[in-house]
Order: C-alpha cells, then structure tokens, then sequence
C-alpha cells in the first residue's frame, strides 16, 4: 500500500531524514515512535507533498504509484490522508461546506460523480455519530474556537467523509484526555479495512492500546532504527530511546 526506499530528506540544506525505509502493507496499522528530533512529522508532511522540504534521494509509492512529484492535492485524490498534528482554524469556512467542496473536487479528479447534498449530510450524520460530535459543531466554521480534543475529532470526522486508502495519523492523540482519546480511537479503528492502510506516528503506547497496531516502528536520527509487534511500544513506554539514539550515532 505505502512503500518508501532509502528515503533521504533536507530542510534548508541539513539532512532530517537518512535514508529511511518502511513498508505498510493494505489491511495493516503501523505506528511509528520515537524521541524528538527523528524525524516523524518529517515523514509525514513528505509523504503528502507539504512545501519546503527536499527529497535529495529515495521514493514513495502509493498502491504502486510514485508520489514524489504529485501536488498534495493529487496525492489526496489518490487517497493518502493526513491527519495534522496541530490542525488550522479556517475562520468564515463552514464545516460542512469545506468538506462537501473537497470530496467532491476528490471524486472529480478520480472521474466519479459528485456527492449530493442530501446523500452528503447523511454520510455527514453518521460520521458524527460514531465520533459522538454534536451536528452544531458541525455548523461552525472549520476548528474556528474549537478545543484541542475538538480539533482532534475533526480531523477523524474528515478521514470518514473522505475515506482515504491510506491515512497517516500524526499524533492525533496529542492534547487529549482518557475520554476524547477513546473517542477518537474508536473512530480510527472504524476505517480499519482490508484494503485500507495506516500509519500512526505517536510519543505514547496508550493510543496504541486502543488500536493494537499490526507493527510497531522505532525512529532515531532520521532512520528507522527497529521493528516488532506492539510489546515493542511497551518496552519504549518503560526503557525510552537512550539505547536507539547512541545506535544512531
């Protein structure tokens, strides 16, 4: 679903990411952790085409497809999501109309019919029950005075109007307390699908007590550095990153 090889990254001439790798296969949930400064939101924002960032070596590929020199908005119509880490405020753009617009502009450039109103606020209306949002929420404009936890559960509410291929979570449950965290983890775990993959980048392993990822990947210097199943999360959460960063090195 995700391939990435050898990928090397610059920002402003200081190489971020070193020639990392990862494969993430359709059906599965991988997470990736690591200390500060790994380079994870870094993976991220390259992965979808975000400005500023040189790609000196290396590819990504989505369902085979190279995505290093698609525009963000063509990697999105090809299904690839990000969920942002500090999602914006679009002050004066309705919800529901910002995201009717961008599903639509979606099945466009993939040559499908546009959404009805009516078919929209249906799919809308369940999307919104399963996150437990309330529809005024959805009336507001876009994260306009929204909580951090709020935010959160938009970007999730996004991901099941749109209904990528292939999602990448970047601390999605930063900011969040017990209650909204279960929330928002149900919510991820109702996009899980055989033909759906995705990647959550996270400090900490109790999201992924929720979502009990397929892999568990650890981030050191730009690279990934090791690879196991999800005790490997609980062995970070008690020995930390001491031994990965002096490997690293």
């Amino acid at each position: 679903m995700l391939k990435i090889e050898n990928l090397h990254v610059s920002v402003e001439d200081k190489e971020i990411l070193k020639g990392l790798s990862l494969e993430v296969p359709a059906g599965e949930v991988h997470a990736i952790m690591g200390p500060n400064g790994a380079g994870k939101s870094t993976l991220a924002h390259v992965a979808t085409g975000r400005d500023g960032y040189e790609i000196t070596d290396g590819s990504i590929t989505l369902k085979g497809e190279e995505l290093t020199e698609m525009e963000p908005e063509e990697r999105a119509a090809k299904g690839l999501f990000l969920s942002f880490q500090y999602p914006l405020e679009l002050a004066g753009v309705p919800t529901l109309t910002f995201l009717r617009t961008a599903l639509n502009a979606q099945r466009k450039a993939r040559g499908e019919e546009e959404i009805s109103a009516p078919d929209f606020m249906k799919k809308a209306r369940a999307a919104a029950e399963t996150l437990k949002m309330p529809m005024d929420m959805l009336k507001r404009s876009l994260n306009a005075g929204f909580s951090g936890g709020e935010k959160k559960r938009m970007e999730i509410f996004q991901a099941l109007i749109l209904e990528p291929d292939f999602l990448i979570l970047d601390e999605t449950d930063s900011g969040l307390d017990i209650d909204a965290l279960k929330v928002v983890a149900e919510g991820v775990d109702n996009l899980r699908n055989a033909d759906r993959g995705m990647l959550v980048i996270t400090h900490y392993q109790r999201l992924l007590d929720y979502l009990a990822p397929d892999k568990v990947h650890v981030m050191a210097q730009g690279r990934i550095m090791d690879s196991g199943g999800p005790e490997l999360a609980r062995a970070l959460e008690s020995d930390g990153y001491d031994r990965y960063l002096e490997d690293a090195a």
